[in-house]
């Protein structure tokens, strides 16, 4: 029975990831060459002008890092199994990744939003914007995305520019590690927001993200930030009573999607040996986030660690795929039923409550009404990223998976 849902999800996950990325593919690009997921996942209605922050006439950064990022790890991906697919990830893929270089020239970082213009703003929703400020030394989650993008696609694309992407991701993470890193790209960038920021675990958690990828591209040199992090967040966040992750210490709120996302991250990056005392403790983490947020028909936004309760209604499209990543992950490598039980209930959320199908593409935010037009984020919708590479790394899992059963009944 596991052997037949490890067949049925790599082939799912594989078949979703490719008309996904035929869908953007057969889009028209947004001016420059970056990718247009300017659609309402609701109504289907393609976002105009008279959408304000959501439609064409702002750009996010957020999204183009992700989506650069996910077209060159699915060409590698796909190079094997779909060449005409890959091809085509891969003049998308080196078009954006110079889109990307000229967006940060300008001063070497990347921003939320643009206007029309390609000047960094900040929107109210209204669609009123105002020139975003720059400070030289201030690093945020854009350019966390937009750097790791640019990194994996100088691998692929320009190894002669790989040290100078590299460079860049490196200020990323000594942007964290010296409390430069302000996480709120809604308000201006400057000191007053970084003094007055919690002490989320959010940038760590997104910049581990990068280390399974830059080990797997023989970059772990770079990758060595991911051992501390991984420390700093089980030290300062992790409730021993319950194995939720506080997003700040002291504080009651629990974002379970982020808590998944992080034991996918560490799981991807720490290797075959790691301390099975850590993987343990991931495991717990993963399966408590779950149980206290899966309230149907996703994962709840945030919960109470004190009562364990949902404190928001909403349960956005992402963390479920996440889960899938986090859950196969940990499967792989304990064996654990309750990892497994998960793995499929996360899968058979996702594929039957928010897969759309046609289009390709999930809700992005549902409660038990149903879907609803509630944003996570950005508007723009998923390139590849979340789902995507989420469901890639589920596919290794079940390959590896599959692999050692073969392997054992040879054997015997």
């Amino acid at each position: 029975m596991t052997n037949d849902f490890l067949r049925h999800a790599r082939k799912t996950y594989t078949v979703a990831n490719a008309a996904t990325l035929d869908w953007m593919l057969s889009r028209p690009s947004l001016a420059g060459g970056f990718l247009n997921t300017k659609q309402n996942s609701l109504t289907l209605k393609e976002y105009d002008a008279s959408d304000g922050p959501r439609g064409p006439d702002f750009l996010y950064g957020w999204i183009q890092g992700r989506g650069l990022e996910a077209l060159v790890s699915h060409a590698a991906f796909f190079q094997p199994r779909q060449p005409n697919l890959a091809a085509r990830l891969d003049v998308a893929g080196g078009t954006l990744y110079a889109a990307l270089k000229r967006l940060r020239q300008p001063n070497g970082h990347a921003y939320f939003c643009y206007d029309r213009g390609m000047r960094p703003v900040v929107t109210d929703a209204a669609g009123s914007a105002q020139p975003q400020d720059q400070p030289a030394d201030i690093y945020t989650y854009s350019d966390a995305f937009v750097a790791k993008g640019l990194v994996a696609a100088a691998h692929r694309y320009a190894p002669a520019e790989l040290a100078e992407q590299l460079a860049y991701f490196d200020r990323v993470i000594a942007a964290i590690d010296h409390q430069r890193f302000q996480m709120d790209e809604s308000q201006h960038l400057g000191d007053a927001a970084l003094a007055a920021q919690p002490d989320d675990f959010g940038p760590q958690m997104i910049l581990l993200g990068a280390a399974g990828m830059l080990s797997r591209r023989g970059l772990a040199a770079h990758a060595t930030y991911a051992d501390r992090f991984i420390t700093h967040v089980l030290d300062h966040h992790l409730d021993v009573a319950t194995n939720l992750l506080r997003n700040v210490p002291g504080e009651d709120a629990c974002n379970v999607g982020h808590g998944i996302e992080f034991v996918g991250f560490a799981l991807d990056y720490l290797p075959e040996d790691a301390d099975p005392g850590l993987v343990a403790t991931l495991e717990r983490v993963l399966i408590a986030s779950f149980t206290a947020g899966f309230v149907q028909p996703g994962i709840a936004l945030s919960v109470s660690i004190s009562d364990g309760r949902p404190v928001s209604p909403y349960c956005p499209w992402w963390s479920l795929p996440e889960t899938v990543r986090a859950a196969s992950l940990a499967y792989r490598r304990t064996g654990n039923r309750r990892s497994l039980e998960i793995w499929h209930r996360s899968h058979d959320a996702f594929f039957s409550t928010y897969w759309r199908s046609e289009p390709p593409i999930a809700y992005q935010t549902m409660t038990r009404d149903g879907p609803v037009d509630f944003v996570p984020a950005t508007p723009d919708l998923d390139p590849g990223y979340h789902t995507g590479l989420s469901l890639m790394a589920a596919i290794g899992a079940a390959d590896a998976l599959l692999a050692a059963a073969d392997t054992t009944q040879a054997s015997r």
